[in-house]
């Protein structure tokens, strides 16, 4: 590889990627949502807030060399998808909740080749004084 960069750069061309190489990732950091996640009554009568990291490592060669937004992924479609998760079914566990969140992106948006899902949960039922508790959950499984 780094001959074939040397030969690229010697010849004044930009290099070129093999698909199979040409990963980016896309975050989107701090989404904020209120749901009712939770294994106690009163995380399922109250609810509260949950802030969600993502990141999503994208494979599309041909998008990004053509300029062509149509192989690529639409962050506000991402957002959407993430609050739809978050604000729908209730589970006992952010784990389970980060789980099937990074599930349902990777099958949702079929250029994700692997999602890291990040959740933070700012009011955890827990004696003692913390900024947050967080899980992460990397699909598929590394």
């Amino acid at each position: 590889m780094m001959l074939e960069l040397t030969q690229c750069l010697k010849a004044n061309d930009p290099p070129r990627l093999r698909a199979s190489e040409t990963l980016y990732v896309i975050r989107l950091k701090n989404c904020a949502f209120y749901a009712n996640h939770g294994v106690f009554d009163e995380e399922k009568a109250l609810g509260q807030r949950f802030h969600v990291d993502v990141e999503l490592h994208v494979n599309a060669l041909q998008s990004l060399e053509n300029d062509d937004i149509r192989g690529t992924i639409d962050y506000g479609a991402v957002f959407a998808a993430i609050e739809q998760i978050v604000s729908g079914q209730r589970r006992f566990l952010i784990e389970a909740l980060a789980l099937d969140m990074a599930k349902a992106l990777c099958h949702r948006f079929t250029q994700v080749e692997a999602a890291q899902v990040t959740i933070r949960k700012p009011n955890a039922p827990i004696r003692g004084v913390l900024d947050y508790v967080e899980v992460e959950v990397r699909w598929p499984f590394a």
